[in-house]
């Protein structure tokens, strides 16, 4: 039987936008709805050692048209500093709107070989399959 520690344990942070600031006051907005997937997601995975990080990525109120975001920018900081292992959104677009920055996001993933993951959709960046 192998232990718990004998396996890699992957780092995993999620992300989640809402287009707008409308109703973000109230306490639980669709990013809490979003986090709330992403959790029960990575928690079906812990088997394979997937390990939900503390910091939250979150960006209320901003467009999914353009990569100018807080929360996003502070996560490419932190995949460049190899914080992260596989970044999990309940739905692509609310990594981007964009096909082209989705597609530079993708590439950028795979460079710091980060697996990738949709909850909703079936995309997984880890397997052949996905």
């Amino acid at each position: 039987m192998e232990k718990t520690e004998d396996k890699k344990q992957i780092r995993c942070a999620i992300y989640t936008r809402k287009s707008t600031s409308e109703g973000l006051e109230k306490a639980f907005t669709s990013l809490d709805g979003q986090r709330e997937s992403a959790e029960s997601y990575i928690r079906s995975q812990q088997n394979q050692g997937w390990k939900l990080l503390p910091e939250k990525y979150d960006d209320g109120g901003f467009t999914g048209a353009t990569m100018d975001r807080p929360a996003l920018q502070r996560l490419m900081d932190a995949i460049r500093q190899r914080k992260i292992d596989c970044l999990v959104v309940y739905k692509v677009d609310r990594l981007s709107r964009s096909l082209m920055d989705f597609v530079k996001l993708l590439q950028f993933f795979e460079e710091n070989q980060i697996t990738f993951v949709s909850v909703t959709q079936h995309f997984n960046t880890n397997t052949s399959m996905g």
